[in-house]
């Protein structure tokens, strides 16, 4: 490989994984491509799925809210993970025409082998380490190219809460067909299991020290913080977009969802297809008595978010107009708002 002359260096001074991500993408689409940069970074508490991806069929959302985990969708395609501040996060910025993975793969190879860990790329984007029961994950990555640029980001698990992983990355059991991007699921490993003396300041030392001799270059390390929103219009700007419901759950892909209860007052057999985090189509079956509710609720719960809230406010304007049978509607908005967290 040619040796750059100039290489940059960036780290994240917080742990907020809207601003680390809206960071990442600033780089992108603003750095000069010539320049090869590293940015290194962390989020805590986080479930961030891909681009493509639909948060009610990959993560529990219900069990997040309750616990404050927050969740973000980047901007490069993959699988869900889950992020806390055992896991250290890598992105490698080039011009698309000096752009090659197998390159960053060996600046994380490089940085892991000074902990004496030996670890090797495996299929298209992980990274394992070889073990007594075999290989195990301790790398997943994805990527994003446009006409003249590339980056490749991946997660490192260091010392990583590894039974977070089951308890948000698993859905509740829903009949939810969806046409996103399904995750897949591989035995992993935290990286102090192979050198117990493992930590994130150290490994970002050591991949900062192999980026610099992969390109024979020298860069101070510039950090980024909530000031530099203040500083750069074009990052707030992408910050906010990254917080937004709209971004997080708007921009999930077509998706179908059945449910059925029985209430004392009858069965309700419900369908809902819902697109860019909006129901856009509702069917309801029931041996109800009453007709007036099923088209009453059929035209309220159209065109809403895919959201308990919303939910409730629908079914509240049903409640309104049928006053007589309120409380068959409250248990019927209590249950159906539960079922679409």
């Amino acid at each position: 490989m040619t040796t750059k002359t100039k290489i940059r260096i960036f780290m994240a001074d917080t742990f907020d994984p809207w601003f680390n991500l809206a960071t990442e993408d600033w780089l992108f689409r603003d750095m000069n491509p010539v320049v090869p940069t590293l940015f290194l970074w962390r989020n805590e508490n986080t479930v961030v799925i891909g681009r493509f991806q639909n948060p009610w069929t990959e993560c529990n959302v219900e069990k997040m809210e309750e616990d404050g985990i927050k969740l973000a969708r980047r901007q490069s395609g993959g699988g869900a993970v889950f992020h806390d501040l055992g896991n250290t996060n890598f992105t490698f910025l080039n011009a698309k025409e000096h752009y090659d993975k197998n390159t960053n793969n060996s600046i994380i190879i490089d940085a892991l082998s000074k902990f004496g860990i030996k670890c090797e790329a495996s299929g298209r984007n992980d990274m394992v380490v070889l073990t007594d029961e075999g290989e195990k994950k301790i790398s997943g990555s994805a990527f994003k190219e446009t006409k003249d640029r590339a980056f490749h980001h991946g997660t490192l698990l260091i010392d990583a809460d590894l039974t977070k992983l089951s308890k948000y990355l698993n859905p509740n059991k829903k009949k939810l067909e969806s046409k996103g991007i399904k995750s897949v699921r591989a035995r992993v490993t935290n990286l102090v299991q192979e050198n117990e003396m493992m930590n994130h300041d150290e490994l970002c030392q050591a991949i900062i020290e192999s980026f610099q001799s992969k390109y024979g270059a020298k860069a101070e390390v510039e950090h980024l913080s909530y000031e530099t929103l203040k500083e750069i219009p074009e990052l707030q700007e992408r910050y906010e977009k990254l917080k937004d419901w709209n971004w997080r759950f708007g921009e999930t892909p077509k998706f179908s969802h059945f449910m059925e209860e029985r209430f004392s007052w009858g069965t309700m057999e419900v369908h809902l297809d819902s697109h860019k985090g909006m129901i856009k189509q509702v069917k309801i079956y029931s041996d109800s008595l009453h007709p007036e509710m099923i088209e009453l609720l059929q035209q309220q719960l159209c065109d809403i978010a895919y959201d308990p809230k919303a939910v409730a406010k629908a079914v509240g304007l049903v409640m309104e107009e049928l006053p007589m049978i309120s409380d068959y509607l409250l248990e019927f908005s209590d249950w159906l708002s539960l079922q679409v967290k």
